[in-house]
Parts: C-alpha cells; sequence; structure tokens
C-alpha cells in the first residue's frame, strides 16, 4: 500500500476554514462549531482569548506537546473569529507577504 502524501500547513488551513465555513451555514446538529456560531461574536472572541491564554502558558511552561496541542486549539478558535468576522485566509497570507516584502 502506497504511503499518502502529507498535505502541506496551508492546505490545512484552507481544507479546515472550508470545513468551518460549512459548519457555520450548514449548522448540524450536535457540532460543536455550528454552537459557537449560535452563541455569536462574543463568545467566539473569549475562546480565542482562552486559548491564547492558554497557549502562553504551555510555553511558558516549555512542554512541546502541550504547545502543539494549544496552538492547534488557538489556531483553530483564531480561524473561526476569522470566518465570524469575514475575514478570509487570503486576507492573512496577503497581510503576511506584505510584511515579509
Amino acid at each position: 500500500m502506497e504511503k499518502e502524501e502529507k498535505p502541506d500547513a496551508y492546505e490545512i488551513l484552507h481544507a479546515l476554514y472550508q470545513k468551518l465555513t460549512q459548519r457555520k451555514i450548514e449548522k448540524p446538529e450536535g457540532s460543536y462549531v455550528a454552537s459557537l456560531f449560535k452563541k455569536g461574536s462574543d463568545k467566539i472572541i473569549q475562546k480565542v482569548g482562552e486559548e491564547a491564554v492558554e497557549t502562553v502558558i504551555a510555553l511558558k511552561n516549555k512542554n512541546r506537546d502541550e504547545i502543539i496541542y494549544e496552538a492547534s486549539d488557538l489556531i483553530f478558535h483564531l480561524i473561526i473569529a476569522l470566518i465570524d468576522s469575514g475575514v478570509k485566509l487570503e486576507d492573512i497570507q496577503d497581510e503576511l507577504l506584505r510584511r515579509y516584502k
């Protein structure tokens, strides 16, 4: 059996963005993401803040596994907040490219 090629980081972020956008639109029953969108922007922003704090603590503790776990949670919730705000990954990419030049 041939090993499947691992997608790159951008592909993963893009796929996640699309999946989370789909959850916002379709609002499937029992979906954590759909429930966050239903609770509104304040709850989404609160979750980003909570995950940011947990990421900072993990960084302070210098625990690699904890850093990866918490940073993943932060990115996940940040993408939800971006969708809620109408910001696309391409907007972030454009800004990062502008800074890189």
